[in-house]
């Protein structure tokens, strides 16, 4: 039997973890088991989650099998940015200079703030009476 040939790379964003399993194939791309397009809706979704595959041309050379949970569907898709970009290296370390040159290759660090105490929110405070 042949071995199953597939390179990984895991991404995050926010709270959000993208799985990405790239497989030599025809170019099709499956988020949690259903269609790219279905998954992600709005264009910058779409765009922002095959950045990589696009700066490196290599789309229809790649099945993409991705496993997204937590967040929110945009902190899904740059999770996937960051998995896609990881796993072309992986394929490729030759790739790395053009996707870091296009800012692909570092996790973006920034979270949710927290609430603070006497507030609303992180930066929301309550309502101010004068009288």
């Amino acid at each position: 039997m042949p071995e199953l040939v597939q390179y990984y790379g895991t991404g995050r964003r926010k709270s959000a973890i993208a799985r990405v399993y790239l497989r030599p194939g025809s170019g099709e791309f499956k988020v949690n088991g259903r269609a790219f397009e279905e998954y992600f809706v709005t264009p910058a979704q779409r765009s922002a989650a095959k950045s990589p595959l696009a700066s490196t041309e290599s789309a229809a050379s790649f099945n993409v099998v991705v496993t997204a949970q937590g967040g929110g569907v945009r902190g899904q898709a740059d999770a996937v940015k960051l998995g896609l970009a990881r796993a072309l290296m992986q394929f490729n370390a030759e790739l790395r200079k053009k996707l870091k040159s296009e800012g692909m290759v570092s996790r973006d660090s920034r979270g949710k703030e927290r609430k603070k105490y006497g507030q609303k929110g992180a930066r929301k405070r309550f309502q101010f009476s004068k009288r």
